[in-house]
């Protein structure tokens, strides 16, 4: 592979990050995974990107694991190769700035998962979703882990049982994606939600992420019991008062981007 194996742009407040290798179907290999790990650990630090777009090259979204590197690897260098893609799945959840994933092709197995573990996802009526790792004997079992959280129950195992596809209707109504477009208006499609998610405070949209993925599994009166105290700790935040202030005056706030 290149040393562009995924490509980084920041215009205004949003970055893109592309993966760049349409030769393998933008696989995920260990290096285009480290990468992508490297690539979004730097921009997790940078309080001037408010949101990200996460796109691909080429046809496809991304096919997933590069077999031919899982084929040849041993039991441990297997491990290795879950273990990143694992890591890297983690990390899109756990920076503060929302990952929205622009799906132009087909997602299959890790792809679909790395669609899935977006915040948000805007695809094409043109992409496809799969994981069909059943078909080869290798069953989507970390796919499934982000599958199943963003759609009803029979519909991940329909999906993980058979290798069906779904499309992008399908996918929308199931709650894969969150958006379909025409293939011509994606780009602007996903540029202008990620312009509408970054002109809010980043700095509130950072608690508002953080706090989603930590109530999302919780006990109803648990998650009740931890969200009061998040949502009190936002309400004297500097961007709180403000935009509290800006509304009952009637004027556009002044956010300071900061806790």
């Amino acid at each position: 592979m290149s040393e562009d194996t995924v490509l980084l742009t920041v215009e205004d407040t949003v970055a893109t990050v592309t993966l760049n290798h349409p030769a393998t179907r933008n696989a995920l290999s260990l290096e285009l995974m480290r990468a992508l790990i490297s690539t979004f650990r730097e921009l997790g630090g940078r309080p001037d990107v408010h949101a990200i777009v996460l796109a691909a090259a080429g046809h496809v979204f991304s096919s997933g694991h590069d077999l031919k590197e899982v084929s040849a690897a041993d039991h441990a260098g297997q491990q290795e190769i879950f273990d990143t893609c694992s890591e890297l799945m983690l990390l899109i959840q756990e920076i503060p700035q929302p990952v929205i994933a622009r799906v132009q092709g087909v997602a299959t197995a890790a792809g679909c998962q790395l669609v899935a573990t977006c915040d948000l996802a805007v695809a094409s009526r043109e992409a496809r979703f799969g994981t069909p790792g059943v078909r080869i004997g290798l069953f989507c079992s970390t796919p499934m882990v982000a599958l199943s959280r963003a759609v009803d129950r029979k519909t991940a195992m329909r999906m993980l049982l058979t290798g069906d596809m779904l499309s992008a209707e399908q996918a929308l109504a199931r709650g894969l994606v969150s958006d379909v477009a025409d293939a011509a208006e994606l780009e602007s499609a996903a540029a202008a939600l990620a312009a509408q998610v970054a002109q809010a405070s980043s700095a509130t949209v950072a608690i508002g992420k953080r706090a989603f993925y930590e109530q999302i599994h919780l006990p109803t009166a648990e998650a009740y019991a931890r969200m009061s105290t998040v949502m009190a700790d936002n309400a004297v935040m500097p961007d709180a008062r403000e935009g509290i202030d800006a509304f009952l005056t009637k004027r556009e706030p002044q956010w300071q981007h900061r806790q």
